[in-house]
């Protein structure tokens, strides 16, 4: 890192005509050295939880031994160049899912998995569950940002109704609560996050958006002015990111604007808002894309994203998988069907890599942004075809600051509550809570101490 002289404040934000831009960090955020001080901004803490539904074609997902990663098993190795910041942890189980009374499996795993406490079955819009432990972490490091958290999907984000043995879709379709009686749904529109970020037009009356969208589609247009007067106070290295953060701003206009105008054309799809793009992974890679943007200009340090939701029944024919994924869950351990729903498991990992390879790429400080963010990526439900809750398929990916040891498969013993590795992660964000559902305590084994 270059400090200068001149100090931008750390949350510099342009303005114009109802947008906002928010900035990365930049070296001329950072104070100029002095006798007394000789030392940048200590990084900041992130965190972000990545779910996939309907279980997880678990011969792929474990390595054969526990240790060192030697090599990464099936389904995780599109993570193979972050392998030493992979740790895979093992043997943990959610046992408030099984004490959940009536309802079925699936949403037993969704709604459970980061409270660890059961729900109240019901189908209307009295449901109650418990604080989540994103939303914990959300509260405190929410102090330093302009939006608590981030909660982003593929899928439907449908809050009311039955999704699943009489239970509310509000159990499948999020994996926030910010208080027991309060879900949070899922955004699964890359218009409505990318307008969330930065904003767009000061009412929310469809016909003044529009109007917005006809006079002007970019942002960077609207703060135009006050971008010019940075560029002139910053220095040459700030300017090249400047340039570079820009410039992705601009390729996810581009990209929404397309998915608009495709949809325009196309016939409506029942719980595919417009601006959907068609094809999962421009989709995902969309999503991934606005959350490393609000990662970077500190917009927000807690996210959780649902690569799919509960029950989901998406086929997959872009890789050779044209089955429904719910109804190929329930393999009945045919080789056949474990290989093609691994296909399904790898193909959603493949896009939560994307953004790990996409943050380690983006600077911060001294390195990365991914360098002071831990991710936590797993399901619900191990094998699929018994819908059990134990042995979960959980993997931690963290930068080298953000607390764990990686390259490593960790198994912890029989009955080891999954809520115990929640308190754990808690901790490492500087957020410690006594005790979280169902947990007996913090896990050995997860960093160097």
């Amino acid at each position: 890192m270059f400090i200068t002289k001149t100090h931008l404040p750390r949350r510099t934000v342009l303005r114009g005509l109802g947008a906002s831009l928010a900035l990365p960090l930049l070296d001329g955020m950072v104070p100029a050295l002095t006798a007394q001080s000789r030392t940048a901004a200590a990084p900041v803490k992130r965190f972000g939880v990545f779910y996939v539904p309907n279980g997880m074609s678990m011969p792929y997902w474990y390595p054969a031994t526990e240790g060192p990663l030697d090599e990464m098993p099936p389904i995780l190795r599109s993570l193979e160049p972050f392998r030493d910041r992979v740790l895979i942890c093992g043997g943990l189980d959610d046992e408030s899912a099984n004490l959940v009374k009536g309802g079925g499996d699936h949403a037993r795993s969704a709604g459970t998995f980061l409270t660890c406490v059961p729900y109240k079955i019901t189908a209307g819009a009295d449901v109650s569950a418990a604080v989540s432990m994103d939303q914990l972490a959300a509260r405190e490091l929410a102090k330093e940002t302009q939006i608590s958290s981030l909660e982003l999907g593929i899928e439907s984000n449908a809050m009311v109704g039955n999704c699943d043995g009489g239970a509310s879709c509000a159990y499948t379709n999020t994996i926030a609560w910010r208080t027991p009686t309060t879900p949070l749904p899922i955004e699964n529109d890359p218009r409505a996050v990318f307008e969330r970020l930065f904003g767009t037009t000061g009412s929310t009356d469809p016909a003044a958006r529009q109007a917005r969208l006809e006079r002007d589609r970019s942002i960077l247009d609207l703060v135009n002015e006050e971008l010019a007067g940075l560029e002139r106070v910053i220095g040459p290295g700030d300017r090249l990111k400047l340039d570079e953060y820009l410039e992705s701003v601009r390729d996810i206009e581009r990209r929404i604007s397309m998915a608009e105008e495709q949809s325009a054309r196309e016939l409506p799809v029942v719980d595919q808002p417009v601006g959907v793009p068609g094809d999962y992974a421009e989709h995902a890679k969309l999503q991934m894309d606005l959350l490393a943007l609000a990662y970077q200009t500190d917009l927000t340090r807690v996210s959780t994203f649902m690569l799919a939701r509960e029950v989901s029944g998406r086929a997959y024919p872009e890789i050779g998988v044209p089955d429904s994924h719910h109804p190929l869950s329930h393999h009945q351990d045919e080789p056949a069907k474990l290989e093609r729903l691994h296909k399904i498991n790898e193909f959603h990992l493949q896009q939560f890599a994307y953004l790990v390879e996409k943050m380690d790429t983006l600077p911060e400080g001294d390195g990365s942004l991914l360098d002071s963010t831990l991710f936590m990526y797993g399901t619900g439900i191990s094998d699929s075809n018994t819908h059990f809750h134990d042995d979960l398929p959980i993997a931690l990916v963290g930068g080298r600051s953000a607390g764990i040891r990686g390259g490593r498969y960790v198994r912890y013993a029989e009955d080891t509550p999954l809520a115990n590795l929640h308190v754990s992660i808690l901790e490492m964000l500087g957020v410690p809570v006594e005790a979280l559902g169902d947990s007996t305590g913090k896990l050995d084994r997860l960093t160097n101490l």
